[in-house]
């Protein structure tokens, strides 16, 4: 009789392969880093009658980022206003988000989206405010201010498809109303030399952009109107896509009517349960 029961075959399973000569067991590669995602958090203050003006922008807040998701046109609150207990309380609420930016120049200015998509705070040299918008205003108009002008530079040796790329990235530059154009480096064939040549003829702009979530994507403005640099990496730091965006704001920035009309309701949520 055949039993049921039939043995593994040999040479599967632990122990059934050598050892390297070495003695080094085999190392695997780490496993994603976790996706950054909304968590409902109640700030810790004790709300009393002094806190109302923080209470009352926020409210309003709300009410902006219902009109946002339906017109996509910016508000903004002043919070320069408010004592520090009133900001702590705004800041405890709001918390940070996946998307900040750094505005270099004079005056320098820090933009940090909340993690209610659409809901920013601004703050710079005597300056607080909070923004309902795609993406600040700011953090746009002053993109391509050159901290570091293009230069007029001859492609030397090792310089071979950079030229052709210039002058595709300047055509598609001048025509303002011209749709997204994307050159991605990552499919085509370039060498080291071409993105030095590249980089000092498009200059450096004044927005630095960093974009969290399964991943970073690191976005950097050019002197060149409407030309971004943008870099995807994966959750072990490492680049998997390389771009030039000709936009006015890469898209992975801007937070869609929807993320609007979410974090109203989201928000609307919290400042109930905080009262």
């Amino acid at each position: 009789m055949v039993s049921n029961f039939h043995l593994p075959p040999s040479g599967f399973g632990p122990g059934s392969q050598p050892v390297p000569e070495d003695g080094e067991d085999l190392h695997y590669l780490d496993m994603p880093a976790k996706m950054h995602t909304y968590s409902p958090q109640l700030p810790d203050i004790e709300l009393t009658e002094d806190l109302a003006p923080a209470i009352a922008i926020l409210d309003a807040v709300v009410a902006a980022a219902t009109r946002v998701s339906a017109s996509l046109i910016a508000e903004r609150f002043d919070l320069s206003g408010l004592d520090p207990a009133n900001r702590r309380l705004v800041a405890e609420v709001l918390r940070e988000g996946e998307v900040s930016v750094k505005v270099r120049g004079l005056p320098p200015v820090r933009v940090q989206e909340s993690v209610f998509a659409g809901i920013w705070r601004v703050q710079g040299a005597g300056e607080d405010w909070i923004e309902v918008a795609p993406v600040p205003a700011i953090a746009v108009t002053r993109a391509f201010e050159p901290l570091r002008r293009g230069q007029d530079v001859a492609p030397g040796p090792g310089v071979v498809n950079a030229p052709a790329l210039w002058s595709e990235l300047t055509d598609k530059s001048a025509n303002e109303d011209g749709e997204l154009h994307v050159i991605n480096l990552t499919l085509l064939p370039h060498t080291p030399e071409d993105l030095d040549w590249l980089d000092a003829r498009l200059g450096e702009g004044s927005s630095d952009i960093l974009s969290r979530g399964y991943g970073n994507c690191r976005i950097r403005a050019t002197a060149l109107p409407r030309v971004w640099r943008v870099q995807f990496y994966n959750s072990q730091d490492q680049l998997i896509l390389d771009t030039f965006e000709v936009t006015g704001m890469p898209e992975v920035v801007l937070a869609a009517p929807e993320d609007l009309a979410d974090s109203a309701k989201r928000l609307k949520d919290v400042l109930e349960a905080v009262r």
